[in-house]
Order: structure tokens, then sequence, then C-alpha cells
């Protein structure tokens, strides 16, 4: 009877209180979907959260248990812990029993976000995105492999993440192995130097869909390469599905083995593009909902046509536009997004003339004449190392990014080497000419006063 009484104490107001508290002392880790998470016991001190798919499972254990037992805490005022189960079965262990075939050193990698359902459609991505949905499908057989390639920011990962979780989501054992390039190339080295290569290649060939990030990194890595083509071979000939996201398409990722470059062409390749208006107001709305905000049609389109790069810089803006209506406890409105992107209070007029870093980006590549997977890369040549440095130099004058965050988006570097480039190029531009007047045109072509 004391079991029943305990579960009955376990109703749908201390789940909203729960929530309440969520949501407005953790909203960065609040997702609609939270509302599909229920308490079911409570039990030697333990608030038992039933959580039904793995991906979630993994996301809640990961990154929200802290949040919850301190709203557990306050909604019941009483020091209970948090466990998170896929079971009803009472002390089941949801490390222990869950069962799916996702790669176990990989699995927080998977973000619960990026599902089919909250990938928007539009013009730049509608055949990566039916490409994707038939591979679930017909698992190595519609589309392998499947390579999809564009710049920075525009939804490849969500889309690759998407392809696992509907593939896990239909066949929960399948034996999935996704990870990022550089991953696989720092596991690589390791397993060289401890002589574990027969483990290396038992994970990686044995595979039913390896999912690779960002292969674009295998650029310049001979012993990388070699591996890697064994690696495709060996998966290809067995029928397994193989899925790659790059920056650049095979044939413009520099230092790729031609015999990799046929590999890579040999399946479907897809390039994804900049969203348009209507897909980038669509998909401010969808971020909204997935954090449970309400935000009038206006705020989304402000935004929409603000920001001209990529989907991360929308993402970002939400990201701001909410804090500033936590910071100041007011409704989000047009008004309040306004005033959250002109800094709070700045003028904003230099704010609309300012230039996004992918048209900075652009502008630069096009007046040296480089690629801009050779802008982003790791080369340190000169022809490549002086348009970098001024990348950098333009986005700290001309935009509101920090070090840090103009770092990531240039290949992703600290924020010393941004420093460091910012001091070299305003050292250059008083001393040669050439570097000044480079300056000054490319300023003129993203329009930014001089």
């Amino acid at each position: 009877m004391a079991k029943r009484n305990a579960t009955d104490h376990v109703g749908q107001d201390l789940k909203d209180a729960i929530l309440l508290h969520l949501r407005t002392q953790h909203p960065d880790v609040c997702r609609h979907w939270f509302d599909e998470i229920n308490p079911i016991s409570i039990e030697s001190g333990v608030l038992r959260f039933l959580v039904t798919q793995p991906v979630r499972l993994r996301y809640l254990q990961r990154s929200c248990a802290q949040a919850f037992t301190e709203a557990v805490q306050s909604a019941t005022g009483r020091l209970l812990a948090v466990r998170f189960v896929e079971s009803e079965t009472p002390g089941a262990n949801s490390e222990q029993t869950c069962t799916d075939g996702l790669d176990v050193e990989e699995q927080g990698l998977l973000v619960p976000d990026y599902s089919f359902d909250s990938f928007v459609v539009g013009p730049s991505n509608r055949l990566a995105h039916a490409a994707a949905q038939a591979i679930t499908e017909n698992l190595g057989r519609s589309y392998n492999p499947f390579f999809i390639h564009g710049g920075v920011g525009l939804g490849k990962t969500h889309l690759v993440q998407a392809i696992c979780q509907e593939v896990l989501r239909r066949s929960p054992s399948t034996l999935i192995v996704y990870l990022s390039c550089n991953s696989f190339i720092d596991l690589f080295h390791e397993c060289v130097r401890a002589g574990k290569m027969r483990d290396f290649r038992h994970r990686f060939r044995n595979a039913e869909m390896l999912v690779i990030d960002d292969v674009h990194f295998l650029s310049k890595r001979d012993q990388s390469q070699e591996e890697f083509f064994h690696t495709f071979n060996s998966l290809y000939q067995a029928g397994h599905q193989i899925v790659l996201s790059s920056d650049a398409s095979p044939s413009d990722i520099p230092a790729l083995e031609e015999r990799l470059v046929s590999r890579f062409n040999c399946g479907l390749v897809v390039r994804m593009d900049r969203p348009c208006f209507e897909t980038k107001v669509s998909i401010l709305k969808s971020k909204a909902k997935l954090l449970g905000l309400f935000v009038p049609d206006d705020v989304p389109a402000y935004l929409a046509a603000r920001f001209d790069s990529n989907i991360r810089e929308l993402e970002g803006a939400l990201a701001k536009v909410r804090l500033y209506s936590l910071a100041n406890n007011q409704p989000i409105s047009l008004e309040l997004a306004r005033a959250a992107m002109s800094d709070e209070g700045a003028s904003v007029a230099r704010a609309s003339g300012q230039p996004s870093i992918q048209s900075i980006l652009e502008a630069v590549t096009k007046y040296y004449d480089l690629k801009m997977v050779d802008l982003l890369s790791k080369k340190r040549h000169k022809s490549v190392t002086l348009p970098r440095q001024v990348c950098m130099w333009l986005a700290r004058r001309h935009t509101r990014y920090s070090l840090e965050e103009i770092g990531g988006y240039i290949g992703g570097r600290d924020h010393t080497t941004v420093l460091h480039a910012v001091k070299s190029v305003t050292n250059k531009i008083e001393l040669d000419t050439r570097v000044l007047d480079a300056v000054t045109r490319i300023q003129e072509l993203i329009g930014a006063r001089v």
C-alpha cells in the first residue's frame, strides 16, 4: 500500500510545477517535448521520469539532471534525486537498459532537436531532405554513399543527425557509427600508436551505417585517407550505408586523393544553399516552438531580414532576443527584438548596415580568388594566411561578434589567433599600401564604412 501512496503523489499537478520551474529558471535546457516526459514514481528518495526515446533519454541524462533535480526539490519541498528511465519497471537502470545500436562512444553527439520533425524544408535544401528520408526507408540501397555539402551553418549536421535518429526509431538495434572526421582521424592515430588497428577496423567496418561529419578535414591526411578508403570500400561492398557531410563538394576538397573523390561521387552528391527569406522565417518559428517561446509573426520576419548568412546566426539572434526578454521581464515583441539587436540601447544606425561574417568571407574569397574551403582550412601558406587574417580584422571591425565567435566562424580558431590577426593586419595597413588597398576595396564590396 505504501508503494501505491508514493505513486499516487506523482500526478499532473507535480508535473506542471516541475515544468513551470524549468521554464522560468532554466529556459536554455527546456524543450517542447518535455510535456511528453512523465514522472512515474517516488521510491527510496528518487523520482523516476519515463523517457521512451533513447536520444531524448541521453540528452536529459547529459544536460538536464541538475536542472530537473532543482525543479523537483522546489516543487515537492523534499530532497529528492532524479532518475530518467526507459522502463516503468521499478529499479530499472536506464543506462543499462538502453539497447539501441548507436556507437557507445559517440552517443552524446546526437541532439534531440536535430530530427526530421524540426527540419524546415525550403528551396535550398529540398533535394537533400528528400534523399535523406529515402535513405532511412531503404538503408544502403537508395543513395549510397550520400554526400551533403554546403557552407557553414546551413543544416548539414541537422540532416545527418535526423537520418541517424529516424533509422534508430525504425530499427533500434541498427549498428550506427556516427562521429566527426576529426574524431575518426584522432582515433585512427591513437590505435596506430597503441597497436590496436584490428579493434579500429572491426569497429568501423562492421557498422551498418557510417556517418562522418565534416569529411573535408581528411584533406592532406595521407594515412587517414588510406585507412578511410579501405573502410569505405569494405562498407560499400557489404551494402552498408555511408553518409558524409562536408563544407565543399568532393572535387573541391583540397589534397583529397582522386580515388576518394571518385568514391564520394559515385553515389548522390547534394548541395545545401543559404535559405531564402521565407525559409529563414520558418526556421525561426520552428526554433521558437522547440524552445516553448511565444513569438509574434513580425519578430521572425524582422530577424530573417536582418541576418542573411546562415542558420546559426538566426538561432543566435533568437537566443539573444529570448535572453533580453528574460532579463527585462517583458514578453517578446518587435520593439523588444529591435532593442535586443541594438545592443540594449546602442545606436542602430551602424547596425542597419552591418555586414555579416558570411558576407565578409565571400568578399575576401572573391577579392583574393580563393576557395572558401581553403580560407577556412588549416593551411598556413601566405596566399591563404593573409586573406584569413583580413577576414578576422574586418569581422572585428564591422561586426559585434566576440573574438571567440569570430574564431569559431573562421575555421574554429581560438580568440588568441583572432587577436593576433587583428594586430597583424592593423600593422600591415600602416606599412604596406597593398594591404591598405585590399582592405579598402573589400570594405566597399561588403558595403561597410571605411
